[in-house]
């Protein structure tokens, strides 16, 4: 399933490819005894921050359904690689759809490589746009300048040595707008990684900044309210190849599971993959015919359909394993995909979140 083909032909990453180091380094990644600065690093090698980047802009080309593909190829065999993947692409569509062209330019080359990590700071505006929460951050202007202040409890690919970050940001003489802050803005720190039960190598942690002093040159739109909607559908779609991904590989588990003694969970799988495949395609089409500029909640249904699915194919996975699942030496990575799994619901927007906002949108009057 999907249409991107990297993982398969993906070019080679030092002495083996990407598809086999991240096989060899998955659980260390979600435990955190594998260095998360090198995630970033062998993804961007791999050409995959690339994909869906028009040509003009340094990229491979394609389409935002291909790096959907790309984060759920990568999420099948790491959720924790899987979102320092989706948090780097994010912001990179940020750039892409953002009216600052002199920023994009400059920024963009080092996030292609992988030498600049990308993170969307933009979960607490997604929240905003559907009333669940106020903006964390502020500004006051002081001359032609805007001096920033505020907090963030958990943004991912915060890499130490070099990151930018969006963030919505409320104004009192204007309409908040979306700033990128730069791991080198003086009153900007950063908390060490967050104590996760896993996807601990992913460079997650809180930002706070006191008096940051920034440009007009850093801002990604003037007027929030007007330019999150537009980028909803990448941030929210993108997002979406997590649960993909997990899903996918846990399927494929059942199917090698099903052929000792456990047949009767053949008609379950095959069940579960049409309905996968279903709400793939309806997510594929929702992004190439841009209906969810307009249907949000269409959307919103999307991602809780594939969250459902991701957890509901990690709990067959169990029950084809049967007891060998619950053995250390045995699990062959299914201890990691139920924590992985237990993340899903979680991202946010959470499912929870998205319910509420489903409830409000049925409740609005037409």
């Amino acid at each position: 399933m999907g249409s991107a083909t990297h993982l398969q032909e993906q070019r080679q990453s030092g002495p083996s490819s990407l598809a086999a180091w991240l096989d060899k380094t998955a659980d260390g990644l979600d435990t955190g005894h594998e260095s998360p600065d090198q995630v970033l690093t062998a993804l961007a090698d791999a050409g995959l921050a690339r994909i869906g980047v028009p040509k003009e802009f340094g990229g491979d080309g394609g389409e935002l359904v291909d790096a959907v593909a790309a984060i759920t190829d990568v999420s099948s065999r790491s959720l924790a690689a899987g979102f320092v993947l989706w948090g780097h692409r994010t912001y990179i569509e940020y750039l892409l759809q953002s009216p600052n062209a002199a920023l994009r330019e400059r920024l963009l080359p080092d996030l292609l490589k992988g030498s600049l990590a990308g993170a969307t700071g933009l979960s607490n505006a997604m929240k905003f746009l559907e009333g669940l929460e106020e903006l964390q951050f502020a500004a006051r202007p002081v001359g032609d300048r805007l001096v920033l202040g505020g907090k963030l409890p958990w943004v991912t690919n915060l890499r130490s040595d070099a990151f930018h970050v969006a963030v919505a940001v409320s104004r009192n003489d204007g309409p908040p707008f979306i700033a990128s802050l730069s791991s080198d803005d003086d009153g900007l720190k950063r908390s060490d990684d967050l104590d996760l039960i896993g996807l601990r190598s992913t460079n997650t942690a809180a930002i706070t900044a006191h008096d940051v002093e920034i440009g007009p040159d850093r801002v990604l739109h003037q007027d929030a309210a007007a330019w999150l909607p537009t980028v909803r559908p990448a941030f929210l779609g993108l997002q979406c190849g997590m649960s993909l991904g997990l899903a996918q590989r846990a399927i494929e588990e059942v199917r090698k599971a099903t052929g000792s003694g456990r047949a009767s969970l053949a008609e379950a799988r095959s069940d579960l993959l049409t309905a996968l495949e279903r709400t793939e395609q309806a997510l594929f089409n929702g992004l190439q015919r841009n209906i969810f500029h307009s249907d949000a909640a269409g959307l919103f249904r999307i991602r809780i359909a594939l969250a459902d699915t991701a957890a509901t194919a990690v709990g067959l996975e169990l029950q084809a394993s049967g007891g060998k699942a619950y053995i250390n030496a045995e699990g062959n990575g299914f201890r990691r995909r139920w924590r992985e799994a237990a993340f899903i619901p979680i991202i946010t927007p959470s499912l929870v979140q998205l319910k509420a906002a489903l409830a409000r949108h049925a409740a609005a009057p037409t």
